[in-house]
């Protein structure tokens, strides 16, 4: 894959997506329906599905596709593919609350080396630049050109007083008690791939997720946070989070910034 043709690309489509996603948002209601796994899905889901995937078979027709909304690409098998969550957070978009995001992947021998997370809602977007250096964009968002960019990188963690941030739809008693392992300073809540990219930023240190995710969920904030210095392991033995399984779903994690001296399990 040749990163200064795919970077452009996936940055413009996630924009593409992001103004089809809030057109629907700002609507007065739109259709909710329910998925075989019981989960949300939404008009907003489908059209920016059906931007992203068509752009990206169009300008990479030879690199497998994985996309959530299309379950006939979730029987590929494979450790190298682009990866897709069109709008990740529905049900915060549902609840109009913001912290919904367009996110795609590329992953690479089972690791996500190159992503995008756009929080339309937010004005905020993050990639990786083809160089691999994770970048915040700020401006007006043009299609056609990539605009002001800033280089992020994560925090130097101060271990007696760490930022954590967690799931605003996934708390659990697990979670806290995994949480309160570490000296924590303060807790942050966000919904949906936002967390990687708050770590990635330094706005915090430590995301433990002990619930279920997919692939698709987090291999764009994976990539994202890999490109801000950041890392991502399995929660039980603290191993590299591998992209590829036969299923695409993940075990429970942990993101971090290298400084935080991670607790076991």
């Amino acid at each position: 894959m040749n990163y200064e043709d795919l970077v452009p690309v996936i940055r413009t489509l996630a924009l593409e997506a992001g103004d089809k996603i809030m057109e629907i948002y700002g609507a007065d209601d739109f259709d909710v329906k329910t998925k075989s796994d019981d989960s949300p899905v939404t008009a907003a889901d489908e059209a920016a599905d059906a931007i992203i995937s068509a752009g990206l078979r169009a300008a990479f027709p030879d690199v497998m596709l994985v996309t959530e909304e299309q379950s006939a690409t979730h029987t590929a098998s494979g450790d190298t593919f682009l990866i897709v969550d069109p709008l990740d957070g529905t049900k915060e978009f549902i609840h109009r609350r913001g912290d919904f995001t367009v996110n795609i992947a590329l992953v690479e021998g089972g690791t996500p080396t190159r992503g995008v997370v756009y929080a339309p809602a937010k004005g905020r977007m993050f990639f990786t630049q083809a160089d691999g250096q994770t970048v915040e964009e700020t401006g007006d968002f043009a299609k056609d050109k990539i605009g002001a960019v800033t280089p992020i990188s994560v925090s130097n963690a101060d271990n007696s007083a760490l930022m954590v941030v967690a799931s605003k739809s996934h708390r659990d008693q697990a979670t806290d008690d995994y949480i309160n392992k570490y000296a924590v300073k303060d807790m942050k809540s966000a919904g949906s791939s936002l967390k990687f990219c708050l770590i990635a930023t330094g706005e915090a240190d430590v995301y433990p997720r002990l619930g279920r995710t997919m692939e698709w969920d987090t291999a764009a904030g994976h990539a994202v946070l890999l490109g801000a210095g950041g890392d991502v392991v399995r929660f039980d033995d603290q191993t590299a989070l591998k992209y590829g399984k036969a299923d695409f779903a993940n075990p429970f994690f942990i993101a971090y910034a290298p400084s935080v001296d991670l607790k076991p399990a």
